[in-house]
């Protein structure tokens, strides 16, 4: 079994992310701790939350307050719902949390069910309570608990896989092109984009770059796929590699597909309501570039600019890695295209956005600073998980990154719309 450990500072998120599941059919609350009752033994959100007011009102100065952990034994292993809830008791108490407030959800939307258990990490008097050594102390508990249920125990090579970091590109250190398929390779599984656009936007995270291509074999026009790795400053550093090198799933082709995939799956998806929600009440809330970006990025969402030569604001693209999503801002609304941020921050025209529907609760967010706390790539821990799981990130407050780097993507993309227009002769295949 394998637990996962997530901090943040919207307990709101956590718990609305989880009670999703619950309308959706695919997930229930097997039992609560020290919560606040519910008549009819269902709770609403804004119930669940009210057990935990107190605890945050007390807290003294802990930013990330929230944790939301999942226990996830192996998918073979049969566990009944009161070894679940067993188990849970016995990981809270042996973690220090047994007397805190916490509420175990059950979530059966994919072949390996697991819970969830959301709760804080600060006293009733608004101390923290100690996390020294907790991945240690995590590691043990699972141990034990593999042995008393006789789920299958994990092994070395499945918890270094459950550790693995995907990393950006680093151009200098050689070996480019194994470096560039363990990300290629995998996007595509994990996040859904709708165009090619979309798709740079994620790459250059990474420190890559796909350019589509044409050209004539054998007297037949061909279109293709190259990828060239980047260097710190966001311009194409190395020769281009072929999409033939990363498989099928890199290939112009098989994007094509995932484009019209992704357009059926995200046509309707809830998740366009809640990023259209956190993005508007960002630029609501914020008066420069900056501060906006920071203000999301705490909520695991990267900000992908895109500017011509004289400083022009012509592209705005969200990623949002708790939902896996990528998504243009007009294509997100109206509201949120590239001329309205464009107006605010060049010509400080304040934007005239109309809210719709209720703007979610969020407790006290963490300060933003001008230096991330980890490096851009630590929020990409999560990939290793099942690509049907997003389970382990809860929209807009579970698992997510401690900090994004604030001002890395957009310096990819405004390095390269500065390099000349003039575009180099097409390679034949």
């Amino acid at each position: 079994m394998i637990a996962k450990i997530g901090r943040s500072s919207n307990l709101y998120g956590a718990l609305a992310y989880n009670h999703l599941k619950i309308d959706k059919e695919k997930g229930k609350i097997l039992f609560t701790n020290k919560m606040i009752e519910s008549l009819n033994g269902r709770y609403s959100v804004a119930q669940l939350v009210q057990s935990f007011a107190p605890y945050l009102l007390a807290n003294r100065n802990t930013e990330k307050h929230t944790l939301h952990i999942s226990l996830n034994p192996y998918p073979k292993d049969t566990v009944t719902d009161e070894q679940f809830r067993e188990m849970a008791e016995r990981y809270m108490k042996e973690m220090g949390y047994g007397e805190q407030p916490y509420v175990v959800f059950k979530h059966t939307d994919i072949d390996r069910t697991h819970i969830h258990i959301v709760s804080v990490c600060v006293d009733d008097e608004g101390r923290k309570i100690s996390d020294k050594f907790e991945k240690m102390r995590s590691m043990k508990v699972c141990r034990d608990l593999e042995t008393k249920y006789d789920l299958t125990p994990a092994t070395d090579k499945e918890r270094n896989q459950d550790e693995r970091i995907f990393k950006p590109v680093d151009y200098q250190a050689g070996n480019i092109k194994s470096q560039m398929a363990s990300v290629i390779r995998h996007l595509p599984n994990y996040y859904k984009f709708q165009t090619l656009g979309e798709y740079n936007a994620l790459l250059s995270l990474f420190n890559i770059t796909a350019e589509r291509i044409e050209g004539e074999l054998h007297g037949k026009q061909q279109q293709g796929i190259l990828y060239f790795p980047l260097n710190e400053n966001g311009e194409k550093a190395g020769i281009p590699l072929k999409a033939s090198l990363f498989g099928k799933s890199a290939g112009l082709q098989s994007l094509t597909q995932h484009f019209s995939k992704s357009k059926d799956a995200l046509k309707d998806h809830p998740c366009r309501q809640t990023l259209n929600a956190a993005v508007t009440i960002a630029l609501k809330s914020t008066t420069d570039e900056k501060t906006f970006k920071a203000k999301l990025a705490v909520q695991g969402i990267n900000v992908v600019i895109r500017r011509n030569e004289t400083g022009r604001i012509y592209g705005m693209t969200f990623i949002d890695h708790n939902s896996r999503t990528v998504w243009n801002g007009s294509r997100l609304s109206k509201q949120l295209s590239a001329n309205t941020f464009n107006d605010f921050w060049n010509h400080n025209i304040a934007p005239d956005i109309k809210e719709h529907g209720t703007i979610p609760f969020q407790s006290r967010e963490a300060k933003v600073t001008d230096k991330p706390e980890e490096h851009t790539h630590k929020m990409f821990d999560f990939l290793n998980t099942e690509p049907e799981d997003d389970g382990l990130i809860g929209a807009l407050g579970g698992l997510l990154p401690e900090s994004l780097g604030e001002d890395y993507e957009e310096q990819a993309f405004t390095n390269r719309m500065k390099r000349k227009k003039k575009r180099k002769r097409k390679p034949k295949f």
